[in-house]
């Protein structure tokens, strides 16, 4: 017998389980930035206190000239360091977000087909033109939001690929050694 109070019920069940997961995720993520933060403060700190006895050290202009090439090169460095640690963070949590959405997308999907298949099995007669009308409309709704989901692939993908590139760039990219004294 169809039940379709009971079909509703596993469907918000559904909902409530993927929420949690969501919340658990976001959880998890928010702890990893909060990590990242306070290890970046206690670097920040030591390196302040680096720098502050560095430059009470200095004696001459050329000392000063390698001490401030010393010191920006670090403060690149760390910057570098916690973009790649941000970047890290934000990229799993990205496909994290997309694996649990295209997971609970799929367990709609099903759950809607069924339902409709349920409901077509016991339609009055004559109603065939609006159970395929239906089943058209959960069709194409499937379609396109696998071509979606496709296309923001591609574009995390890219996204990656750039910000990745850049940040070797970066890497490479040669630090100020100052000016000469006159």
């Amino acid at each position: 017998m169809y039940n379709a109070t009971e079909q509703l019920a596993e469907i918000n069940k559904a909902g409530y389980d993927n929420a949690v997961k969501l919340a658990t995720l976001s959880l998890e993520k928010a702890e990893r930035l909060t990590k990242l933060n306070l290890q970046a403060a206690k670097v920040a700190l030591e390196q302040g206190v680096y720098s502050a006895n560095a430059v009470a050290g200095i004696k001459d202009v050329q000392e000063f000239v390698t001490v401030r090439a010393k010191l920006t090169e670090a403060g690149v460095q760390n910057a570098l360091g916690y973009s790649r640690g941000v970047y890290q963070i934000a990229s799993e949590a990205q496909a994290d977000f997309s694996a649990l959405a295209e997971e609970a997308w799929a367990a709609y999907t099903k759950g809607v087909a069924a339902w409709v298949e349920k409901a077509a099995k016991n339609a009055p007669a004559g109603s065939d033109m609006a159970v395929t009308a239906l089943k058209s409309t959960v069709a194409a709704t499937t379609a396109a939001f696998d071509q979606f989901s496709k296309a923001t692939k591609q574009v995390v993908s890219f996204a990656d690929a750039s910000v990745r590139a850049a940040a070797a760039n970066a890497a490479k990219a040669p630090t100020p050694k100052g000016r000469k004294a006159a």
